[in-house]
C-alpha cells in the first residue's frame, strides 16, 4: 500500500466547495440566512490557509510558552463562539463556558497526553495542540447547544432540573449519535488516516477508542459544569 498523500490542486479544492455553496444556495432560495454560512465558509478558508501556514513552525518549536499560548487562543475562542447561540447573553456567559471548558477539556487533554500516553516533553505540540484541538472543539459545541436548549426550557417554565436535564442530553447527541455509528455506519477520520498510513486496524482502533471516549467526557463534563454554573447566576444573566 503507498504511504503517500495526494496533493489536492487548487482547481479541484475549489470544486469540492460546490456542495457547501449549494446548501447557501438553497438557505438563499427558502429565505434564510445564507449570509452567516459564507461567513462561515469564509472564516474556514481564512483560518485553515493561515493555520497551515503557521502550523509548521509551531510543530518545531521547542517553547512551552508558545504551545501554552495556543491553547489559551483555543479555549478562548472556543467559549466566545459556543456562546454564539445564546448571543444576548453571550457576554454574561461567557467566563461560565471559559472556565468550562478550560478545566474539564483541559484535564482530559492532561490525562490523555501525560498519562495515557505519556507525551516527552511533556509539552510536545505535535499532541498537544491536535489533540487540544479536537477537545477544546467538542466541549465548544457540547456547551452551545446545551445552552441553546436550556434556555429554551427555562423560557417556557421548565424547572430547573429539567431544563439542565434537556440541555445535557440535547449537547450530547451528536457524541452519543458517533459512538453508536462507529464501525458501521462511519469510519473516524483519525483511524481511517491511520489505515490508510499503514498503521494495524487493532492498534488504530485502539486510539480511535480513546479519542472517542475522550470527547464524550470533556463534551459531557464541561456542559454540566457550565450549565451548573449558569444556573447558579441565571436570574442576573437574564435579566441584562
Amino acid at each position: 500500500m503507498a504511504n503517500t498523500v495526494t496533493i489536492i490542486p487548487l482547481h479541484l479544492l475549489l470544486l469540492g466547495l460546490a456542495p457547501a455553496f449549494s446548501v447557501l444556495f438553497i438557505y438563499a432560495r427558502w429565505g434564510m440566512n445564507y449570509k452567516e454560512g459564507l461567513y462561515a465558509i469564509s472564516r474556514l478558508l481564512g483560518q485553515l490557509l493561515l493555520v497551515g501556514y503557521f502550523l509548521g513552525y509551531i510543530f518545531q518549536t521547542r517553547s512551552v510558552w508558545i504551545i501554552l499560548t495556543v491553547l489559551t487562543v483555543m479555549v478562548v475562542a472556543s467559549s466566545w463562539i459556543a456562546l454564539r447561540t445564546v448571543a444576548k447573553s453571550r457576554s454574561q456567559l461567557f467566563l461560565p463556558a471559559c472556565i468550562s471548558i478550560s478545566l474539564c477539556g483541559g484535564l482530559t487533554l492532561m490525562l490523555v497526553t501525560q498519562i495515557i500516553i505519556d507525551v516527552e516533553p511533556w509539552y510536545q505540540p505535535q499532541f498537544m495542540i491536535p489533540l487540544g484541538g479536537m477537545i477544546f472543539a467538542s466541549c465548544m459545541n457540547a456547551i452551545s447547544l446545551g445552552a441553546e436548549r436550556y434556555f429554551e426550557e427555562r423560557e417556557r417554565g421548565e424547572k430547573l432540573p429539567e431544563a439542565k436535564s434537556a440541555a445535557l442530553r440535547t449537547a450530547l447527541i451528536p457524541m452519543t449519535n458517533s459512538m453508536f455509528a462507529v464501525g458501521l455506519v462511519s469510519f473516524p477520520g483519525m483511524m481511517t488516516g491511520q489505515v490508510l498510513s499503514g498503521v494495524d486496524p487493532l492498534i488504530a482502533a485502539r486510539y480511535q477508542i480513546l479519542v472517542m471516549s475522550m470527547l464524550f467526557g470533556a463534551s459531557g463534563l464541561s456542559c454540566a459544569l457550565f450549565l451548573k454554573l449558569i444556573a447558579k447566576n441565571e436570574e442576573e444573566i437574564i435579566s441584562i
